[in-house]
């Protein structure tokens, strides 16, 4: 039975479940080896080069479960798991689904129905993660590659856009789980050329600069569930700071 003693007031500071994409070698993995205590579940290579702790290379979906498995029921001081990357685990679940279903490939189910299935591997991944989040007080880091897609906006012309590299069913499902998709990115500014005859052009001009942008415009998707600036410096500490700061403000 339901007692107003049960109500919980106010907002709670748990762990934060954080999706960051962006191009090849801008610095996700740099990212969350910056976290606390990270161990990274890796699908694909690249912890050993920051020096992060890790579980060997998963080489089929079951490889990911038993490491989420041992996090949860094993005794440890790991305060962050670091997922790296999405879009290779995405490639284990579809190699899943084709075990199961006994096919060669996901398309073979016809009518899109293999990507159906797919997404009920990534709703158990997704609850294992969350376990961590709330039985083991784990923060949670997604890692993946951006691609371009054109979107078709219903209430404008369509235009191209950075999206996260996941079939759109997935990635709709992971997105909805995360409380932060933050778009990993170089700084840019522009410089106005004279082209002669009157005409000028804005050209594009790298800084070298790595930021995290955490909402959404037209040319990136990203969303927060948390009150901070739309573009913050591309490490885990400014991300918390910003998080810390607006709870404590409220």
């Amino acid at each position: 039975m339901t007692s107003l003693s049960s109500i919980v007031k106010g907002s709670s500071m748990a762990p934060p479940r954080c999706l960051i994409y962006g191009p090849a070698g801008v610095g996700k993995t740099t990212f969350g080896a910056s976290a606390p205590n990270p161990i990274f579940i890796q699908t694909e290579d690249g912890a050993d080069v920051v020096g992060a702790d890790r579980f060997p290379l998963a080489e089929t979906y079951a490889d990911v479960e038993n490491a989420i498995g041992t996090l949860a029921k094993e005794d440890h001081a790991y305060a962050t798991v670091v997922v790296d990357s999405l879009d290779w685990l995405e490639q284990l679940i579809w190699q899943r689904v084709c075990q199961v279903h006994k096919i060669t490939s996901i398309e073979d189910l016809g009518y899109g129905k293999g990507y159906v299935f797919a997404l009920d591997i990534w709703r158990s991944f997704l609850d294992g993660l969350n376990f961590l989040r709330t039985q083991k007080q784990m923060a949670v880091i997604m890692l993946a590659h951006s691609h371009i897609k054109r979107f078709e906006d219903p209430a404008s012309e369509g235009y191209d856009r950075y999206e996260i590299k996941l079939h759109r069913k997935a990635g709709d499902v992971v997105s909805e789980a995360a409380d932060l998709i933050g778009f990993a990115t170089y700084r840019t500014s522009t410089k106005t050329i004279d082209k002669g005859f009157g005409q000028k052009k804005n050209i594009p001009l790298g800084t070298g600069e790595r930021v995290l942008r955490t909402s959404e415009l037209p040319a990136f998707v990203a969303k927060s569930r948390y009150n901070i600036p739309a573009e913050l410096p591309l490490s885990w500490d400014a991300l918390i700071s910003a998080i810390t700061e607006k709870k404590e403000a409220a």
